[in-house]
């Protein structure tokens, strides 16, 4: 089996190594960089739970080979928190009880952010057409449809501006 060596971006980070041409991305994510948000649920491309973003756009990981993200943009359920805070749709899943057992979350979250990225403000139609490609054995979906209402209505809200410590943007 051929060896190629790669480079990728995940979640704002450099990453680099050698995979074997036929190894699954989702399987050196998990296995070669530890990144074991994503999960495998069927190997099949059916249930969505290794869904992540690939320059943006809403992928399932099990259907790409780790060769060809060579060079592109890759975002994970771990790249949604940021400087200690949640994602809108982190904490949403959280706010409107949208899992249960959790395993088709990460790949729910990611479709969904792949949808608000396109739609800031998708109906609920939108929405479960947004999220159709990702199965979830356990909620029924209304709770899952709220989290994505309450992430977008928080995502169009303004976003206050960030004070750089020392600047004088408080009490000094």
């Amino acid at each position: 089996m051929s060896i190629h060596h790669i480079h990728v971006t995940i979640n704002g980070k450099h990453y680099e190594g050698d995979v074997e041409a036929r190894t699954l991305l989702v399987h050196w994510l998990r296995d070669s960089l530890r990144l074991t948000g994503t999960h495998i649920g069927c190997d099949t491309s059916s249930c969505g739970a290794c869904t992540i973003l690939v320059d943006g756009k809403a992928v399932k990981s099990c259907t790409m080979l780790a060769v060809q993200a060579d060079g592109r943009e890759l975002l994970t359920v771990e790249g949604l928190e940021q400087n200690g805070k949640l994602h809108p749709l982190q904490e949403g899943f959280h706010v409107e009880h949208a899992l249960q057992c959790g395993y088709c979350t990460p790949g729910m979250m990611m479709a969904a952010l792949a949808l608000l990225k396109r739609n800031p403000s998708p109906s609920e139609q939108e929405i479960r057409e947004g999220i159709s490609g990702n199965l979830c054995r356990c909620t029924g979906y209304v709770n899952i449809v709220k989290a994505i209402q309450y992430a977008a209505q928080k995502l169009r809200e303004p976003q206050p501006e960030q004070v750089p410590a020392g600047s004088g943007g408080g009490g000094e």
